[in-house]
């Protein structure tokens, strides 16, 4: 097999979904002997990502301006220096950056260059970029009826889709955190105690459908249901006004008992295991949703909206818990029905990490 030299490029390697991927390819490609480069401004994941035998080339191409375009001849020199076999791109200005230096250089030297959409971006001339590379994947069915129904001068035969996937070894069906960390997690959540645990996991940002989730927690909370809301993520820097506007409104339904703030947490594993029900609660259509896969696999119940990603993976896997509209009292009446179930649903393998990575170094490869 050719052994390939792979350049993938992002904003930055903060955490998140995309950051995820990222790092899980570059793994892969290393583990099968390929070499691995990842282009970003760097962030948290980096010391992961090297320690896991990949390059980290520190360049900022994600920032959302005209004047980042001005990297373009700088990095096309340091294509044609590199040499890389693969030009793998996941966001919008860097990919703008990457295509423009790609164009430029003679066809016989330059890399294969593929786009992965990851999201259901607004539909506009600067995000058809994403669907501009030789190969284009898709991270769901969702995103590849996104990309039919929006941008209809693509040609769908170059879109594949690969499912984002998990190690079911991470993620293993009946999990039981251990006896420390149950020990310390009591310690550090003792309000937790005699409570069914309600868990929302993602950033705190606007879309992840945080006041929908303190809604629910209060009209349970109202019918005299023991329970407790978990808020697992950080606060955006970029959005700390909501974070303030989040903490400002369960003080203010006097929920500071019934809902705490985690921030983020590294061990989303034990989380998921000592959950009753994880909820998914976005307002719009998410691209995937990994949240509900992971959950799903160790046999917790996930509840949430009927739509984009998230909709496709609970029709297919327990659909107990698709909620069919917004209405408040919908979700209260479906949350509860979920409080008294586990599942035993087994993830498809397309939706397993070893399928993606695989299928991705197949597309490389092609």
């Amino acid at each position: 097999m050719k052994t390939l030299k792979v350049v993938q490029l992002l904003p930055d390697l903060n955490g998140g979904g995309v950051e995820r991927g990222t790092l899980e390819v570059a793994k892969g490609l290393v583990d099968a002997g390929h070499t691995s480069l990842v282009i970003s401004a760097g962030g948290r994941m980096v010391k992961q990502l090297e320690m896991e035998g990949s390059q980290h080339i520190t360049w900022d191409l994600g920032k959302k301006s005209l004047f980042t375009l001005r990297h373009v001849w700088a990095f096309r020199r340091w294509l044609a220096h590199e040499k890389p076999d693969i030009l793998h791109v996941r966001s919008r200005m860097p990919a703008w950056v990457a295509w423009l230096a790609w164009r430029g250089m003679p066809e016989n030297t330059r890399p294969r260059f593929i786009t992965t959409v990851h999201g259901l971006y607004s539909v506009s001339p600067y995000s058809e970029i994403m669907c501009k590379g030789e190969r284009v994947i898709a991270v769901s069915n969702t995103v590849w009826g996104y990309i039919r129904d929006n941008y209809p001068k693509i040609d769908m035969n170059k879109v594949t889709v690969i499912h984002r996937g998990i190690d079911p070894a991470e993620f293993p069906h009946g999990y039981l955190p251990s006896v420390t960390w149950m020990t310390e997690w009591k310690q550090t959540y003792p309000q937790l105690e005699g409570k069914k645990i309600l868990t929302l996991p993602g950033r705190l940002t606007r879309l992840k459908g945080h006041h929908d989730f303190i809604d629910l927690i209060n009209s349970l909370k109202e019918q005299n249901l023991a329970v407790h809301g978990l808020i697992v993520g950080g606060e955006d820097p970029k959005r700390q006004a909501y974070a303030q506007e989040l903490y400002v409104r369960v003080k203010a339904l006097g929920l500071e008992n019934d809902i705490t703030f985690t921030g983020n947490r590294s061990d989303m594993r034990e989380i998921y295991a000592i959950s009753d029900v994880v909820l998914s609660l976005s307002k719009k259509p998410e691209s995937f949703g990994r949240t509900v896969l992971e959950a799903i696999s160790i046999g917790t119940p996930v509840v949430g909206y009927d739509h984009g990603g998230v909709g496709e993976i609970l029709g297919e896997l327990f659909p107990e818990g698709l909620v069919n509209s917004m209405e408040k009292n919908n979700l209260v009446k479906f949350t509860k029905n979920a409080l008294s179930k586990k599942t035993n649903a087994k993830v498809d393998k397309k939706m397993l990490l070893g399928s993606m990575i695989e299928r991705t170094i197949q597309i490389y490869l092609g």
